[in-house]
Protein backbone atom coordinates (compact mmCIF):
# COMPACT_ATOMS: atom_id res chain seq x y z
CA UNK A 1 0.00 0.00 0.00
CA UNK A 2 1.43 3.40 -0.85
CA UNK A 3 2.46 5.58 1.89
CA UNK A 4 0.27 8.66 0.49
CA UNK A 5 -3.11 6.43 0.34
CA UNK A 6 -2.54 5.65 4.71
CA UNK A 7 -5.91 6.90 6.90
CA UNK A 8 -4.77 5.26 9.69
CA UNK A 9 -1.16 5.73 12.14
CA UNK A 10 -0.32 2.04 13.54
CA UNK A 11 3.63 4.06 14.33
CA UNK A 12 1.75 6.24 17.20
CA UNK A 13 3.04 5.27 20.46
CA UNK A 14 0.15 4.82 22.94
CA UNK A 15 1.33 4.73 26.72
CA UNK A 16 -0.36 1.79 28.48
CA UNK A 17 1.51 2.49 31.70
CA UNK A 18 -1.33 3.50 33.31
CA UNK A 19 -4.41 1.81 32.19
CA UNK A 20 -4.47 -1.25 33.93
CA UNK A 21 -3.07 -3.29 31.12
CA UNK A 22 -2.20 -7.25 31.78
CA UNK A 23 0.41 -6.57 29.03
CA UNK A 24 2.36 -3.83 30.06
CA UNK A 25 1.83 -4.17 33.99
CA UNK A 26 2.90 -7.49 34.10
CA UNK A 27 6.73 -5.50 33.63
CA UNK A 28 5.59 -2.49 35.65
CA UNK A 29 8.90 -0.55 36.60
CA UNK A 30 10.81 -3.22 34.83
CA UNK A 31 12.97 -2.19 31.33
CA UNK A 32 11.16 -5.39 29.93
CA UNK A 33 9.40 -4.89 26.79
CA UNK A 34 6.08 -6.96 26.83
CA UNK A 35 5.88 -8.76 23.92
CA UNK A 36 3.31 -11.57 25.25
CA UNK A 37 -0.31 -11.86 25.78
CA UNK A 38 -2.42 -11.23 22.30
CA UNK A 39 -3.52 -7.69 22.30
CA UNK A 40 -1.73 -5.26 20.40
CA UNK A 41 -0.88 -1.52 21.19
CA UNK A 42 -3.01 -0.35 18.29
CA UNK A 43 -5.62 1.86 19.30
CA UNK A 44 -8.73 0.50 17.73
CA UNK A 45 -10.69 2.22 14.80
CA UNK A 46 -12.06 5.44 14.78
CA UNK A 47 -15.42 4.47 14.49
CA UNK A 48 -15.39 2.10 17.09
CA UNK A 49 -14.07 5.14 19.65
CA UNK A 50 -16.81 7.40 18.26
CA UNK A 51 -19.35 4.79 18.72
CA UNK A 52 -18.63 4.20 22.52
CA UNK A 53 -18.19 7.37 22.76
CA UNK A 54 -21.89 8.08 21.82
CA UNK A 55 -22.98 5.03 23.68
CA UNK A 56 -21.30 6.41 27.10
CA UNK A 57 -22.86 10.05 26.21
CA UNK A 58 -26.41 8.47 26.66
CA UNK A 59 -25.16 7.96 30.46
CA UNK A 60 -27.64 4.81 31.09
CA UNK A 61 -25.91 1.56 31.09
CA UNK A 62 -28.47 -1.36 32.25
CA UNK A 63 -29.28 -4.72 31.01
CA UNK A 64 -29.03 -5.27 27.84
CA UNK A 65 -29.16 -7.88 24.57
CA UNK A 66 -27.25 -8.11 21.36
CA UNK A 67 -29.45 -6.24 18.32
CA UNK A 68 -30.89 -7.49 15.26
CA UNK A 69 -28.77 -4.89 13.40
CA UNK A 70 -25.08 -6.34 14.62
CA UNK A 71 -26.02 -10.17 13.85
CA UNK A 72 -27.40 -9.25 10.85
CA UNK A 73 -23.97 -7.93 10.21
CA UNK A 74 -22.21 -10.16 11.20
CA UNK A 75 -24.25 -12.86 8.88
CA UNK A 76 -23.43 -10.94 6.14
CA UNK A 77 -20.10 -10.67 7.08
CA UNK A 78 -20.24 -14.67 6.89
CA UNK A 79 -21.20 -14.61 3.31
CA UNK A 80 -18.94 -11.78 2.15
CA UNK A 81 -15.89 -12.38 3.75
CA UNK A 82 -16.13 -16.36 4.14
CA UNK A 83 -18.87 -17.26 1.62
CA UNK A 84 -20.50 -19.04 4.42
CA UNK A 85 -24.40 -19.31 4.69
CA UNK A 86 -25.55 -18.74 8.47
CA UNK A 87 -28.75 -18.05 10.14
CA UNK A 88 -29.12 -16.01 13.20
CA UNK A 89 -30.64 -18.06 15.28
CA UNK A 90 -26.82 -20.13 14.62
CA UNK A 91 -25.53 -17.42 16.40
CA UNK A 92 -24.21 -17.38 20.12
CA UNK A 93 -23.34 -14.42 22.32
CA UNK A 94 -20.63 -14.97 24.80
CA UNK A 95 -18.61 -12.46 26.91
CA UNK A 96 -14.95 -13.96 25.78
CA UNK A 97 -13.89 -17.17 23.50
CA UNK A 98 -12.01 -18.81 26.44
CA UNK A 99 -15.67 -19.25 28.19
CA UNK A 100 -17.13 -21.05 24.88
CA UNK A 101 -13.72 -23.04 24.42
CA UNK A 102 -14.83 -23.88 28.30
CA UNK A 103 -19.08 -24.85 27.37
CA UNK A 104 -17.78 -27.26 24.38
CA UNK A 105 -15.99 -28.92 26.41
CA UNK A 106 -18.78 -29.54 28.47
CA UNK A 107 -21.34 -29.53 26.26
CA UNK A 108 -19.96 -31.60 23.46
CA UNK A 109 -18.62 -34.70 25.37
CA UNK A 110 -20.17 -37.05 27.83
CA UNK A 111 -18.06 -38.75 30.86
CA UNK A 112 -15.48 -40.82 29.42
CA UNK A 113 -15.39 -39.06 26.25
CA UNK A 114 -12.19 -37.99 25.11
CA UNK A 115 -11.31 -34.44 23.91
CA UNK A 116 -8.49 -34.21 21.42
CA UNK A 117 -6.53 -31.04 21.12
CA UNK A 118 -2.64 -30.44 19.21
CA UNK A 119 0.47 -29.59 21.08
CA UNK A 120 1.70 -27.05 21.46
CA UNK A 121 -1.35 -25.12 21.14
CA UNK A 122 -3.32 -21.73 23.44
CA UNK A 123 -3.27 -22.72 26.90
CA UNK A 124 -6.86 -22.58 27.31
CA UNK A 125 -7.42 -25.75 25.10
CA UNK A 126 -5.46 -27.87 27.32
CA UNK A 127 -7.12 -26.75 30.82
CA UNK A 128 -10.53 -27.09 28.90
CA UNK A 129 -10.28 -30.49 29.20
CA UNK A 130 -8.57 -30.87 32.48
CA UNK A 131 -11.58 -28.40 33.48
CA UNK A 132 -14.15 -30.50 32.19
CA UNK A 133 -12.40 -34.14 33.41
CA UNK A 134 -12.14 -35.37 30.53
CA UNK A 135 -8.83 -37.57 28.96
CA UNK A 136 -6.86 -35.78 26.62
CA UNK A 137 -5.40 -37.05 23.71
CA UNK A 138 -3.06 -34.86 22.59
CA UNK A 139 -1.64 -34.31 18.28
CA UNK A 140 1.72 -33.48 18.23
CA UNK A 141 2.11 -30.10 15.85
CA UNK A 142 4.61 -30.91 13.93
CA UNK A 143 6.93 -29.23 10.83
CA UNK A 144 5.02 -30.35 7.43
CA UNK A 145 6.72 -28.18 4.38
CA UNK A 146 7.37 -25.22 6.33
CA UNK A 147 4.34 -25.22 7.39
CA UNK A 148 3.04 -25.99 11.76
CA UNK A 149 0.12 -28.64 11.66
CA UNK A 150 -1.39 -31.30 13.90
CA UNK A 151 -0.16 -34.69 13.35
CA UNK A 152 -3.81 -36.32 13.51
CA UNK A 153 -2.56 -39.73 12.95
CA UNK A 154 0.06 -39.90 15.54
CA UNK A 155 -2.93 -39.31 18.08
CA UNK A 156 -6.09 -41.80 16.61
CA UNK A 157 -3.67 -44.56 18.67
CA UNK A 158 -4.64 -43.05 21.98
CA UNK A 159 -8.49 -42.50 21.09
CA UNK A 160 -10.94 -44.73 23.50
CA UNK A 161 -13.36 -45.50 20.25
CA UNK A 162 -16.27 -43.78 22.93
CA UNK A 163 -16.22 -40.81 20.49
CA UNK A 164 -15.75 -36.93 21.71
CA UNK A 165 -14.59 -33.50 20.75
CA UNK A 166 -11.75 -32.54 18.80
CA UNK A 167 -10.47 -28.53 19.53
CA UNK A 168 -8.91 -27.29 16.11
CA UNK A 169 -7.42 -24.09 15.68
CA UNK A 170 -7.98 -22.04 12.98
CA UNK A 171 -5.56 -20.05 11.93
CA UNK A 172 -3.14 -22.10 14.51
CA UNK A 173 -1.82 -20.27 17.25
CA UNK A 174 1.03 -20.79 17.92
CA UNK A 175 2.25 -21.29 14.18
CA UNK A 176 -0.25 -19.29 12.09
CA UNK A 177 -1.13 -22.13 10.03
CA UNK A 178 -4.06 -21.27 7.95
CA UNK A 179 -5.63 -24.54 7.15
CA UNK A 180 -6.28 -25.36 3.14
CA UNK A 181 -9.97 -27.00 1.92
CA UNK A 182 -7.66 -30.11 1.85
CA UNK A 183 -6.41 -29.68 5.37
CA UNK A 184 -9.81 -29.19 6.55
CA UNK A 185 -11.48 -32.16 4.49
CA UNK A 186 -8.79 -34.35 6.38
CA UNK A 187 -10.00 -33.01 9.66
CA UNK A 188 -13.63 -33.46 9.27
CA UNK A 189 -13.29 -36.92 7.81
CA UNK A 190 -10.87 -37.71 11.26
CA UNK A 191 -13.74 -36.44 13.34
CA UNK A 192 -16.49 -38.79 11.23
CA UNK A 193 -14.44 -42.19 11.71
CA UNK A 194 -13.74 -40.97 15.35
CA UNK A 195 -17.75 -39.86 16.22
CA UNK A 196 -16.33 -36.33 17.18
CA UNK A 197 -17.98 -33.20 17.52
CA UNK A 198 -15.64 -30.16 16.87
CA UNK A 199 -15.04 -26.83 17.82
CA UNK A 200 -12.95 -24.87 15.69
CA UNK A 201 -11.22 -21.82 17.74
CA UNK A 202 -11.27 -18.88 14.54
CA UNK A 203 -10.58 -15.98 16.39
CA UNK A 204 -7.57 -14.77 14.08
CA UNK A 205 -9.53 -15.49 10.88
CA UNK A 206 -9.48 -12.03 10.41
CA UNK A 207 -5.86 -11.74 10.60
CA UNK A 208 -4.60 -13.60 7.14
CA UNK A 209 -0.94 -11.90 6.49
CA UNK A 210 -0.59 -13.37 2.94
CA UNK A 211 -2.75 -12.24 0.40
CA UNK A 212 -2.86 -15.76 -1.21
CA UNK A 213 -4.34 -17.32 1.64
CA UNK A 214 -8.17 -17.78 2.41
CA UNK A 215 -9.36 -18.46 5.81
CA UNK A 216 -12.03 -20.97 5.58
CA UNK A 217 -14.38 -21.83 8.51
CA UNK A 218 -14.77 -25.48 9.15
CA UNK A 219 -18.08 -25.56 9.35
CA UNK A 220 -18.53 -24.51 6.20
CA UNK A 221 -17.32 -27.11 4.00
CA UNK A 222 -19.83 -29.26 3.97
CA UNK A 223 -23.18 -30.21 5.93
CA UNK A 224 -21.51 -32.87 8.04
CA UNK A 225 -18.85 -30.08 9.24
CA UNK A 226 -21.68 -27.92 9.88
CA UNK A 227 -23.82 -30.47 11.85
CA UNK A 228 -20.89 -31.55 14.21
CA UNK A 229 -19.36 -28.13 14.87
CA UNK A 230 -19.32 -25.30 17.24
CA UNK A 231 -17.23 -22.39 15.47
CA UNK A 232 -15.49 -20.11 18.20
CA UNK A 233 -15.10 -15.93 16.26
CA UNK A 234 -14.48 -12.89 17.55
CA UNK A 235 -13.76 -8.79 16.68
CA UNK A 236 -11.35 -9.05 19.98
CA UNK A 237 -7.78 -9.64 18.41
CA UNK A 238 -9.08 -8.07 14.78
CA UNK A 239 -9.90 -4.71 15.86
CA UNK A 240 -7.90 -4.67 19.41
CA UNK A 241 -10.99 -4.92 21.99
CA UNK A 242 -10.42 -8.23 23.72
CA UNK A 243 -10.67 -6.25 27.20
CA UNK A 244 -14.81 -5.35 26.01
CA UNK A 245 -15.06 -8.99 25.91
CA UNK A 246 -17.77 -9.36 22.89
CA UNK A 247 -17.29 -13.05 21.42
CA UNK A 248 -19.46 -15.51 18.62
CA UNK A 249 -20.19 -18.97 18.70
CA UNK A 250 -22.08 -20.11 15.82
CA UNK A 251 -23.93 -23.51 16.12
CA UNK A 252 -26.14 -24.89 13.44
CA UNK A 253 -27.18 -27.99 15.33
CA UNK A 254 -30.17 -26.79 17.31
CA UNK A 255 -29.35 -29.86 19.59
CA UNK A 256 -25.87 -28.73 20.13
CA UNK A 257 -26.77 -25.30 20.74
CA UNK A 258 -29.28 -26.22 23.15
CA UNK A 259 -26.95 -28.34 24.86
CA UNK A 260 -24.58 -25.43 24.89
CA UNK A 261 -26.68 -22.83 26.06
CA UNK A 262 -27.63 -25.44 28.72
CA UNK A 263 -24.29 -25.32 30.28
CA UNK A 264 -23.93 -21.73 29.97
CA UNK A 265 -26.72 -21.08 31.43
CA UNK A 266 -26.72 -18.98 35.15
CA UNK A 267 -22.91 -19.41 34.53
CA UNK A 268 -21.61 -17.37 31.61
CA UNK A 269 -22.75 -14.11 32.53
CA UNK A 270 -24.35 -12.13 29.15
CA UNK A 271 -22.18 -9.52 26.73
CA UNK A 272 -21.95 -5.78 27.94
CA UNK A 273 -23.65 -3.22 26.04
CA UNK A 274 -20.31 -1.03 25.55
CA UNK A 275 -18.82 -4.71 24.02
CA UNK A 276 -21.82 -4.99 21.86
CA UNK A 277 -21.42 -0.96 20.27
CA UNK A 278 -17.70 -1.79 19.82
CA UNK A 279 -18.45 -5.05 17.91
CA UNK A 280 -20.92 -3.48 15.49
CA UNK A 281 -18.93 -0.51 15.09
CA UNK A 282 -16.11 -2.44 14.18
CA UNK A 283 -17.85 -5.24 11.66
CA UNK A 284 -19.78 -2.26 10.15
CA UNK A 285 -16.70 0.39 9.87
CA UNK A 286 -13.49 -1.22 10.81
CA UNK A 287 -12.62 -3.05 7.41
CA UNK A 288 -10.56 0.03 5.85
CA UNK A 289 -8.74 0.06 8.84
CA UNK A 290 -8.41 -3.18 9.33
CA UNK A 291 -6.70 -3.91 5.49
CA UNK A 292 -4.21 -1.48 6.16
CA UNK A 293 -3.61 -3.01 10.22
CA UNK A 294 -2.94 -5.73 7.73
CA UNK A 295 -0.22 -4.54 5.40
CA UNK A 296 1.42 -3.29 8.61
CA UNK A 297 1.54 -6.65 10.33
CA UNK A 298 2.96 -8.25 7.10
CA UNK A 299 5.85 -5.62 6.91
CA UNK A 300 6.59 -6.44 10.88
CA UNK A 301 6.17 -10.49 10.01
CA UNK A 302 8.90 -9.64 6.81
CA UNK A 303 10.88 -7.76 9.14
CA UNK A 304 11.09 -10.34 11.55
CA UNK A 305 11.56 -13.35 9.91
CA UNK A 306 14.46 -11.80 8.24
CA UNK A 307 16.35 -10.74 11.61
CA UNK A 308 15.54 -13.66 13.31
CA UNK A 309 16.44 -16.41 11.14
CA UNK A 310 20.04 -14.49 10.26
CA UNK A 311 20.91 -15.38 13.93
CA UNK A 312 22.40 -18.95 14.09
CA UNK A 313 20.74 -20.55 16.66
CA UNK A 314 16.97 -19.45 16.37
CA UNK A 315 14.48 -20.22 13.07
CA UNK A 316 10.64 -18.92 12.46
CA UNK A 317 8.75 -20.35 10.21
CA UNK A 318 6.77 -18.72 7.75
CA UNK A 319 3.77 -17.02 9.81
CA UNK A 320 0.69 -17.17 7.32
CA UNK A 321 -1.70 -15.84 10.03
CA UNK A 322 -1.87 -14.04 13.39
CA UNK A 323 0.77 -11.45 15.14
CA UNK A 324 2.35 -13.91 16.92
CA UNK A 325 5.45 -15.29 16.18
CA UNK A 326 6.40 -19.32 17.13
CA UNK A 327 10.30 -19.21 17.56
CA UNK A 328 12.17 -21.97 17.60
CA UNK A 329 14.97 -21.63 20.04
CA UNK A 330 16.00 -25.38 20.27
CA UNK A 331 19.59 -24.51 19.47
CA UNK A 332 20.28 -21.77 21.89
CA UNK A 333 22.74 -23.03 24.54
CA UNK A 334 20.26 -21.99 27.32
CA UNK A 335 17.87 -23.93 29.33
CA UNK A 336 14.71 -21.46 29.72
CA UNK A 337 14.90 -19.19 26.44
CA UNK A 338 12.00 -17.41 27.89
CA UNK A 339 13.72 -16.34 31.17
CA UNK A 340 17.04 -15.50 28.84
CA UNK A 341 15.61 -13.15 26.81
CA UNK A 342 13.45 -11.48 30.00
CA UNK A 343 16.72 -10.80 31.38
CA UNK A 344 17.41 -9.85 28.15
CA UNK A 345 14.68 -7.05 27.96
CA UNK A 346 12.43 -8.95 26.40
CA UNK A 347 9.07 -10.44 28.04
CA UNK A 348 7.86 -13.16 25.33
CA UNK A 349 5.70 -15.53 26.12
CA UNK A 350 6.90 -19.09 27.30
CA UNK A 351 7.15 -22.12 25.09
CA UNK A 352 6.13 -24.28 28.10
CA UNK A 353 2.51 -22.61 28.12
CA UNK A 354 1.82 -23.95 24.93
CA UNK A 355 3.56 -26.82 25.36
CA UNK A 356 7.22 -26.92 24.29
CA UNK A 357 9.93 -24.98 26.44
CA UNK A 358 12.38 -24.64 23.67
CA UNK A 359 10.17 -21.93 22.09
CA UNK A 360 8.94 -18.38 22.85
CA UNK A 361 5.72 -16.86 21.06
CA UNK A 362 6.60 -13.06 20.27
CA UNK A 363 3.42 -10.58 20.17
CA UNK A 364 4.37 -8.06 17.08
CA UNK A 365 1.13 -6.23 17.41
CA UNK A 366 3.08 -2.99 17.89
CA UNK A 367 5.03 -0.36 16.92
CA UNK A 368 7.75 -1.08 14.37
CA UNK A 369 10.03 1.06 17.00
CA UNK A 370 8.86 -1.03 19.45
CA UNK A 371 9.36 -4.28 17.12
CA UNK A 372 13.11 -3.15 16.40
CA UNK A 373 14.20 -2.46 20.03
CA UNK A 374 13.04 -5.85 20.88
CA UNK A 375 14.94 -7.73 18.41
CA UNK A 376 18.23 -5.77 18.69
CA UNK A 377 17.74 -6.43 22.77
CA UNK A 378 17.43 -10.39 21.52
CA UNK A 379 20.23 -9.87 19.06
CA UNK A 380 22.48 -8.68 21.84
CA UNK A 381 21.33 -10.95 24.33
CA UNK A 382 22.51 -13.65 21.75
CA UNK A 383 25.68 -12.57 20.40
CA UNK A 384 26.77 -12.23 23.91
CA UNK A 385 26.28 -15.95 24.58
CA UNK A 386 29.32 -16.43 21.42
Amino acid sequence: MDASTHQFDFDKEVDRTKSHSDKWDKYKGQDILPMWVADSDFQSPPAVIEALQERVSHGVFGYTHASETLTDIFVKRMKTKYNWDIQPEWVVYLPGLVCGLNIAARALTDEGQTIVSPSPIYPPFISSAKFAERPLVKAPVKLAEGRWMPDLEEAEEQLSGKGGLLQMCNPLNPGGTVYTREELEATLAFAEKHDLFVCSDEIHCDLILDGEKQHIPFASISESAEQRSVTLMAPSKTFNIAGLGASIAIIPNAKLRQRFSKIKRGIVPGVNVLAFTAAKAAYQHGEAWLQEQLCYLAGHRDYLMQEINALPSMKLEHIEATYLAWIDCSDLPVDNPHRFFEKAGVGLSPGLDFGNRKFVRLNFGCTRKTLEEAVRRMKAAVSSLA
